[in-house]
């Protein structure tokens, strides 16, 4: 039996949202809406990982798991491998790793990339979602993935290239980037021990280290696109959606 644990990296010094994980919607934090999701797709242990005594209260108060993480880390890739550690769970074949700032994240994207993982014996795989308003092409807010081939349903290909960079509707295989990773542990611990390359730093995408050392990332089609919360303009509109839905 193949054994996923979900680690879901937070901290409250955002740049452009300070505080973000902490906000309501629906009289509950986005990082604890978060860890739900994560707890619906039923696929293995969720635990938040986080620097904060306060994300780590709200999750507790709200039914989740969290376990504190040095403050000193670079990316979340880091945090969820500091986690992992101290966790000290046996056995554990793929780390998923869920972005904290995606609320309304489909639980059946998280339980499709978890199964292409183990069906294909991947190491290192994300996610994708079409574009359907070509103004994501030219906003630098939102990460795109380029990929060998167009995405379906059932298959599984490699990603060539992730980006903030203004694109044309001319490029091939362009895609929203979903801020959902899953490892195999041995590729895992590999990456945490490569050092930061330029093109990681430049862009601020932890993904292009991977790219830089040859490490192959393949890409499943994501259902949808969910808003990530990076400003307060994200929150406004993410809040709207998701209280409309009750």
């Amino acid at each position: 039996m193949v054994k996923t644990l979900i680690l879901i990296p937070s901290r409250m010094a955002a740049t452009r949202l300070p505080g973000k994980p902490l906000l309501k919607i629906n009289n509950l934090s986005i990082i604890s809406h978060v860890f739900k999701r994560a707890e619906e797709a039923d696929i293995g242990e969720v635990v938040v990982a986080t620097e904060d005594q306060e994300i780590l209260e709200d999750v507790l108060n709200n039914g989740g798991k969290a376990i504190l993480t040095n403050k000193k880390h670079k990316t979340g890739t880091d945090r969820i491998f500091e986690a992992y550690k101290k966790l000290d769970i046996k056995n554990v074949d793929y780390i998923l790793n869920l972005q904290g700032d995606e609320p309304d994240i489909n639980k059946n994207d998280i339980i499709n990339l978890n199964n292409f993982m183990i069906n294909h014996n991947a190491e290192f795989g994300t996610m994708g979602a079409k574009i359907k308003d070509n103004k994501m092409l030219n906003n630098k807010n939102v990460v795109k993935v380029v990929v060998e081939n167009k995405l379906e349903e059932n298959n599984f290909p490699r990603a060539l290239n992730f980006t903030r960079e203004n694109l044309s509707t001319d490029s091939q295989n362009i895609y929203h980037h979903i801020g959902i990773y899953s490892y195999k542990m041995s590729v895992l611990e590999e990456f945490v021990s490569l050092v930061q390359t330029s093109n990681e730093k430049k862009n601020k995408l932890e993904q292009l280290r991977a790219l830089d050392n040859k490490l192959k990332i393949n890409v499943a089609l994501a259902s949808s696109s969910p808003i990530g919360v990076d400003t307060e303009e994200d929150y406004l509109a993410i809040k709207k959606i998701m209280e409309y839905k009750i």
